[in-house]
């Protein structure tokens, strides 16, 4: 009763939700005629059906959320008819319960200078943004002490390509071979998401010829989902520290992620490390 309850109050904020995005489209902005004998503001409901390519009797009953079942493709040319941005487009999906495709060709690369801002705030916390790629896109100080991102030329500045090709990445996670894999089930549920992108696509491919462990683990098909844990990290001069992760979507539309590491408060060598990435001397 209460799942029927709540379909019934997610159709009818679609209907809502398609009826308020139809009067706000211009009947000029899509070639049509304003006229003068429009009751109502925006576009008739056969017009957005025509421009959509959908059956007018099909367009109509989601509108008047009645229960019938629409196609990816169906939802992908109304939300074009409509002129939906990226965030009405996600929201029209699921609404719909269908999941929201990524859009063709877009690995977003630009991150929000408030994020910037809050990565800079957390001076002794390794912090990085990931987009769905998981190319790294932004870090402060104390990551770019532990994974030296600064170094690696643009185009493999990668967390995937790194981990398995960068020797010295590959040192840093204590216990490689046990924690790789483990990151790799994370990215697959990004790449599930992903549908469509050339981009990430042309990664996976290049890292199953040249990386014998990724070929390996990507057979394996584990999911792993990219929240938190604890992962150990050798950092020069200091040894194994213990540190704890978490990953937060910053923007859920670009698919931006944030990851954030501080070492573990039962860590002794806590105070050593905040030292470490301030640039102090180790021992003074």
């Amino acid at each position: 009763m209460a799942q029927e309850r709540t379909l019934a109050r997610t159709r009818h904020e679609l209907a809502d939700f398609l009826r308020t995005r139809r009067q706000r489209v211009a009947p000029e902005s899509v070639g049509l005629p304003a006229g003068t004998r429009r009751r109502t503001p925006g576009l008739r409901r056969e017009e957005v059906a025509a421009l959509a390519g959908v059956g007018v009797t099909w367009y109509t009953w989601l509108e008047q959320g009645r229960e019938i079942g629409v196609s990816s493709t169906f939802l992908d040319n109304l939300a074009k008819a409509l002129q939906l941005d990226a965030s009405e487009r996600r929201h029209l999906f699921l609404l719909t319960h269908q999941r929201p495709p990524v859009e063709p060709g877009k690995t977003w690369c630009q991150v929000p200078p408030l994020v910037k801002r809050l990565m800079n705030d957390l001076s002794s916390r390794p912090s990085y943004v990931l987009n769905l790629r998981w190319d790294v896109l932004a870090w402060n100080e104390a990551a770019d002490r532990v994974f030296n991102f600064a170094a690696q030329p643009v185009e493999y500045r990668n967390l995937l390509w790194m981990l398995f090709l960068d020797p010295a990445l590959r040192r840093i996670f204590a216990d490689w071979s046990a924690q790789a894999p483990q990151i790799l089930s994370s990215f697959r549920r990004d790449h599930a998401r992903a549908e469509n992108d050339l981009a990430i696509d042309s990664l996976v491919a290049e890292l199953k010829k040249v990386a014998p462990e990724f070929r390996q683990w990507w057979q394996q098909h584990d999911v792993h989902a990219p929240c938190e844990g604890r992962r150990s990290l050798g950092i020069e001069g200091l040894g194994e520290v213990g540190f704890e992760h978490t990953s937060l979507i910053v923007d859920e539309v670009r698919h931006l992620r944030l990851v954030v590491y501080a070492v573990q408060e039962t860590d002794p060598r806590a105070e050593a490390f905040a030292g470490w990435v301030s640039g102090e001397k180790l021992g003074s």
